[in-house]
């Protein structure tokens, strides 16, 4: 075998220019990355590529800040002790190896942090199963990956952790509507009969009453409100405390507010109408007719534990749609003779009506002063 050697390869060439090649982020990306800051939530690149290379695309995603960039060798030269504490200031790791990954992960969760990894190779599964959320490419990713991570992009895109996240505190947000507007109904119902009770008067709602107030008006709304749009400031909150649940002292508080305001004018129509010399069978139905009508009111302001009512109030048509015929359903029981035979009620005036509806809308104030309050403290 003969080896060719030309000194000259390059002679009579002229040099016209240099090409460049990107591999640019994707568009959406940049305000995928915003929301994340937006929301509380760090966003770190930890890539193979060069360390000038990293910090150029991470400054143009928003990622680079004022933080600091640390390469795989200055790492792995850091003692843990170091490196933790020095951790939540590092923005960009570059030409970094499969164990300075899981490193990463380790020293946030040590600093207490919730911790969600991206990655697509074998060498990215054993961090992607120490993070709290592990996230594996569904396009590029391994099968050993996808088996190692907890979610899987179908996509391959950023911005869509990003469209999780809001989806799943979407759906917190409004577990915790109804749950708030279902107690908060039931507190009500139980301290108003009890109240009647211990005060030695008559039973101020019949059995069926009380069962079309649990299966009928309490339910439509409260399905309604499961699928209620979310609030405008979702997005803006900082991540909550994982180790809390959804009764915290703020959502207590508007539960046991509702219900004790809404016992206190329920019992008030009932003994003043009674006090008044009204029939037994009218003073009830002022009560079942009020009772119902606070529970609607409340299930508005059930719509956020933060915000107030008048921020978009109409905005859940699925809710405008169940109160309409909750209402309509109700008007027929106090009008029509029949119904109103089997549900126990009488028709009442349009002077009863206007004090009900009057008392009734108290609760919104009640419960808007309370969002106030939580919201200075």
């Amino acid at each position: 075998m003969t080896a060719i050697h030309e000194p000259n390869a390059a002679a009579g060439f002229t040099l016209l220019g240099l090409v460049g090649m990107i591999d640019p982020p994707r568009p959406e990306a940049k305000a995928a990355v915003q929301t994340c800051t937006d929301a509380g939530i760090k966003t770190v690149m930890i890539t193979g590529d060069h360390p000038l290379t990293a910090k150029a695309i991470a400054r143009e995603l928003g990622i680079f800040k004022s933080g600091r960039t640390m390469t795989g060798a200055e790492l792995e030269a850091m003692k843990d002790a170091d490196f933790e504490r020095d951790v939540e200031n590092i923005e960009v790791y570059a030409r970094v190896s499969p164990e300075d990954k899981l490193r990463v992960v380790t020293a946030l969760q040590k600093k207490g942090h919730i911790a969600a990894m991206t990655g697509d190779g074998v060498n990215d599964a054993p961090a992607l199963r120490k993070a709290d959320i592990g996230v594996a490419m569904g396009i590029t990713g391994t099968d050993v990956t996808k088996e190692a991570g907890v979610m899987t992009l179908l996509d391959d895109n950023f911005a869509s952790i990003v469209g999780a996240v809001e989806e799943g505190r979407k759906i917190f947000s409004n577990i915790k509507k109804y749950l708030m507007y279902l107690l908060s109904s039931n507190v009500g119902e139980i301290l108003l009969m009890a109240g009647a009770s211990f005060a030695g008067l008559p039973m101020p709602l019949t059995a069926l009453q009380i069962l079309f107030v649990n299966f009928v008006t309490d339910g439509l709304p409260a399905l309604a409100l499961a699928v209620d749009p979310p609030e405008k400031d979702l997005m803006n909150r900082p991540p909550r405390d994982p180790r809390s649940g959804i009764f915290t002292r703020p959502v207590v508080t508007l539960v046991l507010a509702g219900g004790i305001w809404s016992a206190i004018v329920n019992m008030g129509i009932f003994t003043v109408g009674l006090h008044y010399g009204l029939p037994l069978k009218e003073a009830i139905s002022m009560t079942f007719v009020s009772l119902i009508l606070i529970q609607f009111i409340k299930a508005y302001n059930f719509r956020s534990d933060t915000n107030s009512v008048l921020q978009s109030p109409f905005s859940n048509k699925w809710l405008n749609l169940a109160i309409l015929l909750e209402i309509l359903v109700l008007v027929a029981i106090m009008e029509v003779p029949w119904l109103g035979e089997v549900f126990g009620v009488v028709a009442l005036s349009v002077t009863e009506w206007l004090i009900i509806i009057g008392a009734a809308f108290t609760v919104a104030p009640v419960l808007e002063i309370t969002k106030w309050l939580q919201r200075r403290r």
